[in-house]
């Protein structure tokens, strides 16, 4: 057995009058079902039905014999699986020893470094009045209203409402849109819309080719050439309402601006504290797994490989984009994670052995709050959502997901925290 990587090979043995006792109970119970021409069920010669079902009876001697001694095997050598064990080089003749190699990856074994009190830098920065007034510049252009122009064509700053009509260069089906917003010279437009667009007046239709780039983020379009014509419904001009206190009660329970500034504050600082906290243990985390050295299961590094493409594909998903309309070399996207996955995973094997080691375990309370979580989420009752988790076997990934968040909160607060003002860690 080589301690290099987490494969272990096991050559056993099982002794000839162990195997014999075995083939022979096999053998007559096949003997009592057999049918055998010439003789009627279950009289046949237990010698003849050896001969007969031969293969029958080694198949059946292997699966009753083998899996009890390799578990015998591991048990001894104290060895945790993680895959199913492959035989092979299966030496075996009637009335012999059966010699056999059992091949699989299991956990590894390895001295725990110390884990207490190790130290740890982030930054923190101030929240700053640039902060809230940029967090106040963002509620009011939510906040924004969008007013009708009269007799004046359209200008950079505009929003030209548009019905949109784009026909593919060599066919296809054509892109259609009833009421399109372009904001006109703004960096958001692309350059054709604004030079075709500036000058018109509502009621005026304009007509203009467009070749996107190879490289455009939309898939559908990226290479293509389509002919718009773009009808203008409307001009309109964003107007901002004041920041005032009256702005503060509309869009807040405040009752006026500056109390709106010091909730927006509040809220900012615990933002800042929240993003601190994960920062923190997240180097924390990476800091005792660069100083534990052990090989890990390439089976479980290949599952994490396949988690973080998986993650990949549901972020594209959410954002309404099909994952297999993407230009992406999916295999080589995978390849390149399996640095990061073993990382992955000898996080996991560490936070398990802290775990178990300080009895840090996650209780029926920690799993009813995150039940309860899951539930008003998604708008069901925790009852269904527990008995969804159980039918998926997902509970026991939860309590495993929460032992391990509970065991990195507690690492976090036996560490030695070193604050500093470097700004880039808290935004």
């Amino acid at each position: 057995m080589s301690e290099a990587n987490c494969r272990r090979e096991l050559d056993l043995e099982i002794p000839a009058e162990e195997v014999q006792k075995v083939s022979e109970k096999i053998a007559r119970d096949i003997a009592k079902i057999a049918r055998v021409p010439g003789f009627r069920p279950g009289k046949a010669p237990v010698t003849l039905i050896k001969r007969r079902f031969a293969d029958d009876i080694k198949s059946e001697l292997l699966q009753q014999l083998l899996p009890e001694r390799i578990e015998q095997a591991v048990t001894k050598e104290k060895l945790v699986p993680v895959t199913q064990p492959q035989v092979d080089k299966v030496d075996y003749a009637e009335g012999g020893a059966l010699k056999f190699r059992a091949s699989f990856e299991v956990l590894p074994t390895f001295d725990l470094a110390p884990y207490q009190d190790v130290e740890v830098e982030v930054g923190a920065a101030e929240v700053s009045d640039a902060d809230v007034d940029k967090t106040l510049k963002e509620l009011q252009e939510r906040a924004a209203t969008f007013v009708p122009v009269e007799d004046r064509t359209i200008a950079d700053g505009d929003y030209a409402q548009l019905k949109l009509t784009g026909i593919p260069a060599g066919g296809g089906e054509p892109l259609r849109a009833e009421n399109v917003m372009c904001h006109i010279g703004s960096e958001e437009t692309l350059d054709t819309f604004n030079q075709n667009l500036r000058g018109a007046k509502t009621g005026e239709q304009r007509s203009f080719d467009l070749a996107y780039p190879a490289d455009y983020p939309d898939p559908k379009l990226a290479g293509k050439t389509y002919k718009y014509v773009a009808d203008v419904t409307a001009i309109k001009e964003k107007k901002l309402p004041d920041l005032n206190d009256e702005f503060a009660k509309d869009v807040s329970d405040s009752l006026t601006l500056a109390e709106f500034r010091a909730k927006i504050r509040e809220q900012l600082n615990a933002a800042r504290d929240g993003h601190l906290t994960n920062l923190t243990k997240e180097r924390l985390l990476a800091k005792i797994v660069a100083a534990n050295d052990f090989p890990v299961p390439e089976a479980l590094v290949e599952h994490q490989m396949d988690a973080r493409l998986e993650r990949a594909v549901r972020s594209l998903a959410s954002q309404g984009v099909d994952p297999r309309a993407v230009n992406v070399d999916w295999v080589s996207l995978r390849a390149k994670q399996h640095d990061r996955a073993v990382e992955d995973v000898k996080a996991e094997l560490i936070l398990d052995r802290i775990a178990t080691a300080e009895k840090i375990d996650a209780d029926e309370a920690d799993v009813d709050k995150q039940i309860a979580a899951a539930a008003e989420q998604s708008n069901e009752s925790a009852t269904a959502v527990r008995a969804r988790l159980t039918k998926q076997g997902a509970l026991d990934r939860m309590k495993s997901k929460l032992r391990s968040e509970k065991t990195l909160e507690w690492l976090r607060q036996h560490a030695r925290i070193q604050v500093s003002a470097k700004s880039e860690d808290s935004k």
